[in-house]
């Protein structure tokens, strides 16, 4: 009888082993829904990376670029093929929140199981170095005398650059569906447009502004950072009397169904790496801010952001009500 007991107890001690095992060897698989070399694509790398030279996670990765409509191709793909898939990772961030509330029939963020928020890039807000603009205020009465009269760049329609315009003429008091806003393929594209003086303002991460701005092709007025913004010595939005604090945040997602311990060790894993020396040499490299949130905080995180950028989407017309 012992021995019957004994051997029903090694039974089970050897699968909860082998099952622990399975969820922490192999390499992960990472879906990066959008192409080689954007902000996806280096957040993850740059987290991979990390993980790897702390040796909090040293399997390796395998990396799937898969860009289109606004990353809801690639969020697709990830959550059809991989169900249950204890190493099955996913990075996104605002763009894709705004592209999956935009996109018919994409599938929702229900079918993911959110892990870890990661960095935050802040926006930075800038006229033409000759502009009469030289601060928001000037910018709010500028928009109060003629808001189709100013036309303000950033990056696709509903993305980050356009939410930003969006609450940011909301907080002022001004009518959202009139927003002139411009959206460009890409900043380079944008700032050329701005220097040329073809456009009123421009929006893009507060990092690729301040070189134009130090090199005096455009003048910097605002970050939309909750504070002053290390080396950029611009106001706040909410120094500058509009309550709107925005940021361009990244994360990772696992698979749909993602057993619970598998998620809580990539949620540890992350947690630990968010702590390092490497990530912050990392971050402040590229510019980026630590912004670790994890597992049910992210998950209660995405839920609120949906909501508003729902919010804003509906604001500017590309959402009906």
């Amino acid at each position: 009888m012992f021995s019957r007991l004994k051997n029903v107890a090694l039974t089970a001690t050897f699968a909860l082993v082998a099952a622990s095992l399975a969820h922490a060897q192999g390499p992960a698989r990472m879906m990066v829904p959008a192409g080689a070399g954007g902000g996806y694509d280096t957040t993850a790398r740059l987290a991979m990376k990390v993980l790897d030279s702390t040796g909090i996670y040293k399997d390796g990765t395998i990396f799937t670029n898969k860009p289109g409509a606004g990353g809801t191709l690639g969020m697709g793909e990830f959550i059809r093929n991989n169900k249950g898939d204890p190493n099955a990772l996913m990075t996104m961030g605002v763009v894709l929140v705004g592209s999956q509330i935009l996109t018919k029939g994409s599938l929702p963020f229900s079918d993911v199981t959110p892990l870890a928020r990661l960095t935050y890039e802040f926006s930075g807000i800038a006229v033409p170095a000759n502009s009469n603009i030289k601060s928001v205020k000037d910018l709010q009465d500028a928009m109060k005398a003629n808001i189709g009269a100013v036309a303000i760049g950033g990056g696709s329609a509903g993305g980050v650059d356009h939410i930003v315009a969006g609450l940011m003429t909301k907080a002022s008091g001004l009518p959202v569906a009139r927003l002139n806003y411009v959206p460009f393929a890409s900043g380079a594209e944008g700032v050329t447009q701005l220097a040329g003086g073809k456009l009123s303002v421009m929006i893009q991460g507060a990092s690729e502004m301040k070189q134009m701005h130090d090199a005096g092709r455009v003048r910097l007025i605002a970050v939309t950072s909750p504070a002053r913004i290390k080396g950029i010595d611009v106001p706040t939005l909410k120094e500058s009397g509009i309550d709107v604090v925005v940021g361009n945040w990244r994360g990772i997602v696992g698979s749909k169904d993602m057993p619970a311990d598998a998620a809580k060790a990539w949620v540890d894993r992350f947690e630990k790496m968010s702590k390092t020396q490497d990530w912050a040499d990392a971050l402040q490299k590229q510019g980026l801010e630590n912004a670790f949130l994890g597992g049910a905080e992210f998950s209660s995180f995405l839920g609120s952001e949906s909501e508003r950028i729902r919010g804003v989407l509906t604001d500017v017309g590309l959402v009906k009500q």
